[in-house]
């Protein structure tokens, strides 16, 4: 196909798209060209192999003969001056004079699609701008990238149809790049890129050219197809292509494995020699005790840099060798600290001048590496440069391996091949919070250099945190302001996200300003494997609890938030499912300053970890991964978890974590990269089953009955639930073993003989069986049930006897038996009570009719052990109910309180207002709480306790 330009002269007074503007007087030239388009077959995918251009030789009709455009785009807009001038709506027309002539010089199409080359030139008598150069053009129905305002070096912007425009950054050399994606439909699209290659009698700036009369700037148009959502014909451009600067991307130095651990480090401190958290003439280094203080806060550095050159470098003859050799204790010291910094973790960086050129004369080459294999540095911070060469890692390979280059400035592609690392310079102030230089080279290291003396910098570490990048603290500048540890718990919290994620950080399928529901909030995706990381950004200043973005949620995945520490569950909305993002709130005033912002980060992990919390028994169970971590409350730098091999656990978090409340996050690892996440959450107050059960077997004892092995179904009922009562058994179905019980509660005979057999004495004696006369038995009270017993006085006696407490659900078991009998005789006789509502927590049961022959009804007089076989039960239990209160092993603890429960009721029952604890006879799903203050305080004149046997 051959298409040949016009040879017209036309007038513009235009916007984008046709669109009246305000008039300008110039006149636009196009001048007679052929435009060549061939065909040629890609490998794989589509590929642009042809394009049709309308009349004007700047409105393209159609990509690839199949693929019409509706209405004709622009080949490029661009700006004179101030006004927009769309090539493809240029009318003819004379006005003034000639003032801009627009040519195409040359294009062809090969394997990477379309590339052409347009000349712009001033034909008038004044200087004139040319910037804003964008193929397709600038329009609100399509994503671009092109310069907006007046920032000195931060003006790219890109813009979304629907959205706010997002200042990013690109790289150092394609300031003034010109981006577009078109969808062409039925998942097809083309993306162009316009890039500033020659000028001639011209002013070159970072975002614009100013043509001289007679001068003339050339950009190059690169064109292709992709298919996929804008972000892809982004990732053809940027991370494909490389921005066109290369034509094949050597990758030698990243495939090397020695360097790649520099893609793992999120955090890097320079400091100069001279820093009193340095060095300090009266204490000497100072180093471990920094790197300890680091440690706490922000898990620690990866990287420290030692800086003790400029800017004392040529006060004498030394030159920048020389002033590392001249510090305390020599290269050997500086030896010795590396090797301190190893233990936490920490590599050691030196600096590197290159414009150390008039001191002492050494050669840079030997003197690195001079310097490197006496101190054993693992990099060089290579100042002023914002590349390397492949004579500096040379110089470096030779004496060890693993030394990282990492320059002060941000490489451009052609130069990322021949180093890992850079920074995102401070000298670009407010940095963009979109970097697309990460998206060009995501295995890049790189680090935003942050400054803290200035003012709160917590946007710094939400930007490197958004991005995926980490973040170097140049504390070069003097001052700790008071707000220093705040921000740096903040970098904790980002910087353990990026650690424990790296590979996703790392990985080339990273999705940049995927679609929200919501804008000024925006989210970066993370995809590698079967596990994706999502990255969120707000700038909403009243914070953020709302659906956001879209998932395809499966039975085999689940969503973290792993800022907060919460479980997700999608949320259904018109046949699509999306996730709930949370956002802290931040002060308004923070906005437009170094300390706005807030982040959060989900986590749509693969199932690999199974935990259950029931009462106060966490079970876990996992067969992948090294280690699995349980935290109570969110990980933090400062708190030690539990770790457990990989396997099954059953952890009781009372006796691991003492009586927090609230979450518990339990994590699964592999090799440092978190793998899973589970968050378990105990409300405030909530009772916890704190006791063991040690079994204890053996025959059938004298006065016990055997409980045959059955199924049973708790039911718990209890009056005032100001102190909650444990509700985690509450309706759950057990398979029960069978055990021997006690026939009678423990009676003063029993009780005596274990004293007098045993000598026990308890600690706390207060009312330690207060009714005895002497340390003897009352005459006549051999066969009453004990009482004034603590809960320790019980469980003495029973190890003594050979026996333990029954647990709440064995007495329960044991009386109800599995036809879940009310009452020990049965569910319609003997006693019946009127349930009532007293109080919002307060309910009680009003005894309504009476059969004194089945048990003591609440006369305040107690009876001996087999007074009422009448109201035994199937088992052959007896005094169940109304007799003595009786312990049960089950000991309960939440933040403020412990108690033990008890069962059964007892032979007195206070009647004069419900606000008592209500006694007398209690129907067997009953559950009374003995509160815990002093073993004395506890023992009273209602309370014994059975004792229980396991079976051999």
């Amino acid at each position: 196909m051959v298409n040949r330009l016009l040879n017209e002269g036309i007038m513009g007074k235009l916007t984008p798209y046709g669109t009246v503007k305000k008039p300008f007087r110039s006149l636009v030239r196009i001048l007679p060209m052929v435009l060549l388009v061939c065909s040629y077959t890609h490998l794989r995918g589509q590929q642009l192999n042809s394009l049709e251009l309308d009349e004007s030789k700047f409105g393209i009709i159609s990509f690839n003969s199949d693929r019409t455009i509706e209405k004709a785009l622009p080949v490029v807009t661009f700006r004179l001056d101030n006004d927009i001038i769309n090539a493809k709506d240029i009318a003819s027309g004379a006005n003034e004079g000639e003032t801009i002539q627009v040519s195409w010089l040359s294009q062809k199409v090969n394997a990477k699609g379309f590339e052409g080359y347009i000349q712009f030139k001033n034909l008038g008598k004044d200087t004139i701008s040319i910037s804003n150069v964008v193929p397709f053009g600038e329009d609100t129905s399509h994503t671009y990238i092109t310069g907006k305002g007046n920032h000195s070096l931060s003006r790219t912007h890109l813009f979304r149809p629907g959205s706010r425009p997002v200042n990013v950054i690109v790289p150092d050399n394609a300031w003034e790049l010109g981006y577009a994606s078109i969808d062409l439909g039925e998942s097809l699209s083309v993306c162009g890129l316009v890039r500033r290659k020659e000028w001639d009698d011209a002013v070159k700036k970072r975002f614009e050219t100013l043509l001289a009369p007679g001068g003339s700037v050339t950009y190059a148009v690169y064109m292709d197809l992709f298919e996929g959502v804008w972000q892809e014909g982004l990732r053809k451009i940027f991370q494909d292509r490389y921005l066109y600067d290369v034509e094949e991307f050597d990758d030698s130095l990243y495939e090397r494995e020695d360097l790649k651990w520099i893609r793992d480090a999120y955090v890097i401190h320079l400091m100069m020699s001279w820093d009193e958290a340095f060095y300090q003439q009266s204490k000497g280094y100072q180093l471990t005790s920094f790197l300890e203080r680091g440690k706490q806060l922000y898990g620690g550095d990866d990287v420290i840099g030692l800086w003790p050159t400029w800017p004392t470098l040529g006060v004498d003859q030394r030159n920048q060798f020389d002033l590392f050799r001249d510090l305390p204790g020599g290269l050997e010291r500086i030896k010795q600290l590396g090797e301190e910094s190893k233990a936490f973790g920490t590599e050691l960086f030196l600096c590197y001048n290159p414009w150390d050129e008039s001191s002492r004369d050494e050669n840079h080459y030997s003197g690195m590496s001079d310097l490197i294999a006496n101190t054993n540095a693992k990099g060089m911070v290579l100042d002023t440069k914002g590349e390397s060469s492949k004579e500096l890692q040379d110089a470096a390979d030779e004496v060890q391996s693993g030394v990282i280059m990492y320059s002060e400035g941000m490489a451009v592609p052609k130069d990322m091949q021949g180093i890992v690392s850079g920074r995102v310079h401070n000298a670009l102030y407010y940095a963009p919070f979109l970097n697309l230089n990460k998206f060009i080279k995501p295995e890049f290291s790189i680090f935003r250099v942050a400054e803290i003396f200035k003012e709160p910098i917590q946007r710094e570490f939400a930007i490197a945190f958004f991005n995926g990048h980490g973040t170097e603290l140049n504390i070069f500048a003097p001052g700790k302001p008071s707000w220093v540890e705040n921000q740096y718990t903040y970098l904790g919290k980002t910087s353990r996200i990026l650690r424990e994620h790296t590979n996703n950080f790392n990985a080339k399928d990273y999705v940049p300003l995927i679609p929200t529901l919501s804008d000024n909030i925006y989210v970066n995706k993370w995809p590698l494997g079967k596990k994706t990381v999502y990255t969120v950004f707000s700038l909403i200043p009243e914070g953020f609890k709302e659906p956001l973005f879209e998932v395809e949620p499966d039975e085999n995945h689940h969503f973290v938030d792993v800022w907060h520490h919460k479980e997700l569950e999608p949320i259904k909305r018109n046949n699509s499912y999306y996730i709930e993002v949370e956002t802290d709130a931040f002060n308004k005033s923070y906005l437009g300053t170094n300390n706005e912002g807030e982040v959060d980060c989900i986590v749509q992990f693969p199932r690999t970890l199974q935990t259950t919390l029931v009462g106060d028994v966490l079970s876990i169970s996992s067969d992948h991964g090294d280690v699995i971590k349980v935290w109570a409350g969110t990980p933090e730098y400062d708190k030690e978890p539990l770790e457990l091999m990989v396997g099954e656990h059953k952890i009781h978090l009372l006796k691991e974590f003492g009586r927090y409340e609230g979450k518990f996050v339990v994590q699964l690892f592999k090799k440092d990269i978190l793998i899973d996440e589970t968050v378990h959450t105990i409300k405030a107050g909530t009772p916890r089953l704190a006791s063991d059960v040690v079994f204890i077997s053996g025959k059938r004892g004298k006065g016990m009955v055997k409980i045959p092995s059955g199924k049973f179904t708790f039911k718990g009922t209890h009056g005032d639930a100001f102190i909650p009562y444990p509700e985690y058994r509450e309706g759950k179905k057990f398979k029960m073993s069978g055990f021997y019980m006690d026939k009678f509660p423990v009676t003063n005979s029993q009780f005596k003989e274990f004293i007098d057999e045993s000598g026990y004495i308890p600690d706390d004696n207060v009312n330690f069986l207060k009714h005895w006369v002497n340390g003897n038995v009352p005459k006549g009270e051999e066969d009453f049930p004990v009482v004034y017993v603590s809960y320790e006085d019980a469980k003495a006696y029973a190890k003594w006897a050979g026996k333990r407490l029954p647990t709440e659900l064995e007495w329960q078991f044991a009386a109800q038996t599995p036809d879940l009998r009310e009452w020990p005789w049965g569910n319609g006789e003997g006693v019946y009570r009127k349930k009532e509502k007293v109080t919002e927590t307060l309910t009680t049961y009003k005894i309504q009719g009476i059969d004194p022959s089945y048990c003591n009804l609440g006369n305040g007089v107690l009876d001996e052990v087999g007074s009422y076989p009448k109201g035994k039960n199937p088992y052959g239990l007896e005094d169940l109910v109304g007799s003595v209160w009786q312990l049960t092993n089950d000991l309960y603890k939440n933040g403020s309180y412990e108690y033990i429960i008890m069962k059964g009721g007892s032979y007195y029952n206070p009647s004069s207002s419900w606000w008592y604890v209500q006694g007398g006879p209690r129907e067997l799903t009953y559950r009374q709480h003995l509160l815990r203050v002093s073993e004395g305080f506890q023992r009273n004149s209602t309370v014994g306790f059975r004792c229980i046997r396991d079976k051999e």
